[in-house]
């Protein structure tokens, strides 16, 4: 039986798409898809029957979402931003300075709203397509990683609020925009905006999944970015995914020379999933990859006050991954090694960069040696009972010196040095789509990797909850 938005709805939808469409703001482009997603659930749910799974589909078309928020304590942090997505810095910073009592978002999981289809061609193949836009819900805004970077320009470190790069820069679909080709036979092809094969298999691995307030590698990004993190998520990319009895495998193609991204990069995966056992491996490169940062207070006085600084470098990273699940436990584990140097084909300043931020200084020399960073980790999750379960993890990063005379103290940044995070959360199911958590990480730096820092270790207990749909 065929269903039919109703008219009443139908033109409701069209007075919001026509409100998508009056303004270019952040915020205004966020009130308009909240409108447009309220008119969507109420047609849904009027109009359409539910799916086997209760999700919202109609017709092959599936709306879905996440809103996640809390209250968190920080011995060393700094306030509240309003766009960079984790919220607060859960992970020790160079600004990390006071402690601070902060309602905190996307502490489990990144708010969302998202769009996500499927329609069957014949017997063989089908069109698949999904589009995300990731916002944080203590503030309203899209999430946008590079904006919060420009609110510290010229700010003193003690001053400053909490920002961070990312991969999510203020565009509408900040998380993902891709179609493409499925198969049962032959697997899934995809072209546009997506996740990495590595930032996929992170999460799959990650004890705490990628979470930002109890897992580094979650809420920093360079793992799964192969060092930096605006390459956890990839522009004009081309991914393709087959899966032959336990045995899977992955390629992304990223076919750069465009603003965001002048360089090309690529990733391939191969793995299996047997009797409690799944493993990946993960190789990859990216030319010209960008770490953007804010300017300092002499850059701003001759450079313009809405542009931001940007590191540029080759990278070239391998991974291994496993995890292994036996009635109620499950342990996972994984390492990465990440090689940093100076870009093959440099850039100049002047170029717009992820969200089309104007990058107006450029650094192409900043690795005199090749820079080594292992990444490791590993984590034990119990189900306590069917709706709650307990998860620790232990995360460890490792850098080389790569100074002209190899050093190991906080002389600087280019000296070996150490990062280590402990990891502690519960979560409780109240019903399949809300659930509580409660939990802390500990994070602490040594030698190069505390280097400037105001100080070197945090603890950040939090307390959330977070609906999905």
């Amino acid at each position: 039986m065929k269903h039919r938005f109703g008219h009443s709805n139908s033109a409701d939808f069209r007075a919001a798409a026509a409100a998508a469409s009056s303004g270019s703001s952040p915020r205004r482009s966020l009130l308009a898809a909240a409108v447009i997603a309220g008119v969507a659930t109420a047609a849904f749910a009027n109009s359409a029957q539910a799916a086997d799974d209760g999700s919202l589909t109609w017709n092959g078309i599936t709306l879905y979402g996440t809103v996640d928020i809390g209250v968190a304590y920080q011995t060393h942090g700094t306030p509240l931003s309003q766009d960079f997505y984790p919220g607060l810095e859960y992970l020790i910073a160079k600004n990390s300075n006071k402690s601070i009592t902060s309602v905190a978002p996307n502490g489990l999981s990144q708010s969302k709203i998202g769009v996500k289809g499927k329609e069957d061609l014949n017997d063989e193949f089908s069109f698949v397509f999904n589009a995300e836009m990731g916002f944080v819900p203590t503030s309203g805004n899209l999430a946008d990683a590079p904006r919060s970077l420009i609110h510290n320009n010229g700010v003193a470190l003690a001053d400053q609020t909490t920002a961070g790069d990312g991969s999510r820069a203020g565009q509408f679909f900040n998380g993902q925009a891709w179609g493409g080709f499925s198969s049962k036979d032959y697997g899934t092809l995809t072209i546009g905006r997506q996740v990495t094969v590595l930032g996929d298999a992170i999460v799959k691995y990650d004890p705490m999944n990628g979470s930002y307030a109890f897992s580094p590698i979650g809420y920093s990004g360079m793992t799964g970015g192969m060092g930096d993190t605006e390459d956890v998520r990839l522009d004009d990319s081309v991914k393709y995914f087959y899966k032959y009895d336990i045995f899977h495998a992955a390629a992304l193609y990223q076919f750069g020379k465009s603003d965001s991204s002048p360089g090309e990069a690529w990733q391939g995966a191969v793995g299996f999933d047997y009797a409690g056992f799944s493993v990946d491996a993960i190789y990859g490169h990216k030319k010209d990859a960008i770490a953007a940062a804010s300017l300092s207070a002499t850059q701003i006085e001759t450079l313009p006050l809405n542009s931001l600084a940007a590191t540029i470098s080759d990278n070239t990273s391998g991974t291994i991954a496993g995890s292994y699940t036996a009635g109620p436990f499950k342990v996972s584990a994984g390492f990465e090694h990440i090689k940093y140097e100076n870009p093959s084909l440099p850039l100049s300043p002047g170029f717009s960069g992820l969200g089309g931020y104007y990058i107006s200084v450029v650094n192409n020399a900043a690795f005199p040696n090749d820079k080594k960073v292992d990444v490791s980790w590993v984590g034990l999750k119990y189900l306590i009972t069917p709706d709650l379960d307990i998860t620790g993890a232990y995360y460890h990063y490792n850098q080389d010196s790569y100074a002209l005379v190899s050093c190991s103290s906080t002389a600087s940044s280019q000296c070996s040095g150490e990062l280590d995070a402990y990891s502690f959360r519960l979560d409780y199911r109240w019903t399949k789509r809300f659930d509580t958590y409660a939990g802390v990480m500990f994070s602490k730096v040594s030698d190069g990797l505390a280097s400037g820092y105001l100080h070197t270790s945090t603890a950040d207990p939090m307390l959330g909850f977070r609906f999905q749909f």
